[in-house]
């Protein structure tokens, strides 16, 4: 059992039961915001859906996985280290996954700040997570800092989109018909 490093975990308990509650809450409202993309009758299909809609709720799931991961009982860190580990690992391969689907669609043309919110901060945060975890036994208490960061960026990535989405389609369902299909 390294007790040290099992210490500097129960530092940051306060933390991640905020970021844990707030990633709750915000996988519920981006259900809402599915529901009123139906109720507005958009016309986004499921390609648009899986590469906008779907990695958001994603990463409100990972912030909270995090969470959950390190408020665990954990008898030693690196356990909690393969744990975050194959949750980084895991975040890279549907990062880029997304980023094909995004790519795929054609429903919606994402412009500059679109592929910098919905796919080059969450890659990077995954891959920030994935080197924090690698380097966690050695270096605990940065390690945890860029553990912390990664699940604040995706926490605030999953806000923008979601913000995003219902700014579009408010704007799209408040345009007169005839203009609806010029976006």
């Amino acid at each position: 059992m390294d007790t040290p490093a099992l210490s500097q975990l129960t530092e940051w308990q306060n933390f991640y039961v905020i970021v844990g509650t707030s990633a709750g809450a915000l996988i519920g409202l981006q259900f809402v915001v599915i529901a009123l993309m139906t109720e507005a009758r958009t016309t986004a299909g499921v390609l648009e859906i899986r590469a906008f809609g779907t990695p958001t709720v994603v990463h409100f799931c990972v912030a909270l996985l995090i969470s959950a991961i390190l408020c665990a009982p954990w008898h030693a860190l690196s356990a909690a280290g393969i744990a975050l580990g194959v949750c980084g690992a895991a975040g890279v391969a549907y990062s880029l996954r997304t980023i094909l689907h995004a790519r795929r669609q054609t429903g919606y043309a994402p412009d500059a700040e679109d592929w910098f919110w919905y796919a080059v901060l969450p890659l990077l945060a995954c891959v920030a997570l994935l080197a924090a975890t690698i380097l966690l036994a050695r270096h605990p208490k940065p390690s945890l800092f860029v553990i912390a960061a990664t699940a604040l960026l995706l926490l605030f990535c999953g806000i923008h989109n979601a913000w995003d989405t219902v700014t579009y389609v408010a704007m799209k369902h408040l345009q007169p018909p005839e203009h609806k299909d010029e976006s």
